[in-house]
């Protein structure tokens, strides 16, 4: 149970004097999910209106209305309040009503097109390892010390984002590593947190059925760094163009990774093989089981936020030595004929090309790198030719299959990735819609020593079609194949 005027507290209110005595013992921008004692916050979404609900949740017993407008038909025993924005209202309320988790954790959010769940993910194995009881909020799921939850959304609405948090700290979490979508940046859902510090990967073209242009995304990323305050850190990846425009209005303490440019955390790459990485770090050198060069920038981005927590160089590279990679993220299954398969999440040009490319870096000329690609459905259409010609250029031989249609046209949809393809590289490129065909097609044509990657669902185990989510995982493809070899 909470005080309304207590949980209001600078959430833009009107007036704070009358509310004192009014006891809330649940609160939600959800109507479906009000109970007797509500405090229901009314949510311009971008699908629904809450403030269309406001009815409704009184009827299921809500105590008290949190909106931008007061509706004409009120009842006389619930409390109504005006905000100039119900987005942030609910940040700040949730935050409240959980008693401020944040500012009892060393909170970091990692955003950027690509790389926040490997970076957020390998942070908290680091901590964890270190010993340090830690959180990990990431695409996959949700982790508070040893429970695993599964993930909903990259970045959690704000009321079950401080639920979280509040969990965390009720179970001795000290360290709190989170991934940051433009989508739940853009959408306030981190108002109300307090963060000691935000990491910037990288910008490509992604999200624009969303947020339309390319500068409204980067807009959306730079605002988590605008807000930052001045105790926290910024630390950003030197090698993009777009990182050093992510914190120039910021008041944070400014840092930078680079493997090209001088910077406050200096990379260098020394070899790079189907075994792993060399890396070297200043003068100090050590092995990761992480393959190619953008799992080099995650573990630079890993060794600044951790220094910038103020562990030790030798510690943490003593420990960054035996991080894996997050579920369905360059995750390497070795099949019995010798042939190796590449479960990874890519589904942006830049990733196709990043992950393709650090392929090719190490496997030898006699090796066939297959790749399966798709695209997913009633999403960015702008990038499916690019992606197909990149796969088809990159690639050795490449299946082109279905990924999350959603209310798509699967076969539409490879129409559109096929027409980007050069001519040149046409003969390469065979379409297979269903995808577990399309897996077990690229697995049979691959010989001892190829390596075979398939890419764009990663840690997934549906396949979204028309509105369902079948279950469907690349794994259980890979383990049929496998069982198959071995019969």
């Amino acid at each position: 149970m909470k005080i309304l005027s207590d949980i209001l507290y600078k959430a833009g209110t009107i007036d704070l004097a009358g509310f004192t005595r009014i006891e809330i013992h649940n609160i939600t921008a959800d109507s479906r999910e009000v109970t007797q004692g509500s405090c229901f916050i009314a949510v311009k979404g971008t699908q629904t209106d809450g403030h269309n609900f406001i009815e409704a949740a009184v009827s299921k017993g809500a105590r008290a209305v949190i909106c931008e407008s007061i509706p004409e038909n009120r009842q006389k025993e619930v409390t109504y309040v005006a905000v100039k924005s119900s987005t942030k209202a609910l940040g700040i309320i949730a935050a409240n009503f959980f008693d401020q988790p944040s500012t009892k954790l060393n909170m970091v959010a990692i955003t950027g097109t690509n790389g926040k769940t490997s970076v957020a993910t390998m942070l908290y194995q680091l901590f964890e390892d270190m010993g340090y009881p830690s959180g990990l909020i990431s695409t996959i799921d949700v982790r508070i010390h040893k429970q695993k939850i599964p993930a909903t959304h990259t970045t959690p609405d704000a009321v079950q984002l401080q639920k979280y948090l509040a969990n965390m700290v009720e179970a001795g979490v000290s360290y709190c590593f989170m991934e940051a979508s433009s989508h739940g940046i853009e959408q306030e859902r981190l108002v109300g947190t307090k963060l000691a510090g935000a990491v910037f990967t990288n910008l490509s073209h992604d999200h624009l059925d969303y947020h339309k242009t390319f500068k409204n995304y980067l807009q959306a990323k730079q605002k988590l760094f605008d807000e930052l305050p001045k105790t926290a850190f910024a630390l950003y990846n030197a090698d993009d163009k777009n990182g050093i425009v992510m914190v120039q209005n910021t008041k944070a303490k400014v840092h930078s990774w680079s493997f090209q440019r001088p910077a406050d955390f200096q990379i260098k790459l020394l070899e790079n093989d189907i075994n792993g990485l060399f890396l070297k770090f200043g003068e100090t050198e050590f092995h990761s089981i992480l393959n190619g060069a953008f799992n080099a920038a995650n573990l630079a981005a890993v060794v600044g936020v951790a220094s910038l927590l103020n562990i030790s160089r030798e510690t943490i590279l003593r420990h960054a030595s035996r991080l894996g990679p997050a579920t369905g993220r360059f995750e390497k299954i070795p099949l019995p004929n010798g042939v190796t398969a590449i479960i990874d999440y890519a589904h942006t040009p830049d990733a196709i090309y990043k992950v393709l490319s650090a392929i090719s870096e190490f496997k030898t000329p006699d090796q066939q790198l297959i790749a399966v690609v798709g695209c997913g459905g009633n999403r960015d259409a702008f990038k499916r030719p690019s992606m197909g010609n990149i796969a088809a250029t990159l690639a050795d031989r490449c299946v082109f299959t279905s990924d999350n249609p959603r209310f798509e046209d699967p076969d539409t949809i490879i129409d559109e990735m096929e027409k980007g393809v050069e001519i040149v590289h046409r003969k390469k490129c065979i379409r297979i819609t269903e995808r577990r065909q399309g897996i077990s097609a690229a697995l049979k044509m691959a010989e001892k020593g190829d390596i075979v990657l398939i890419a764009g669902k990663g840690h997934e185990t549906y396949q979204d079609i028309k509105g369902i989510k079948h279950p469907f995982d690349d794994r259980e493809v890979i383990e049929e194949f496998k069982r198959q070899i071995e019969e």
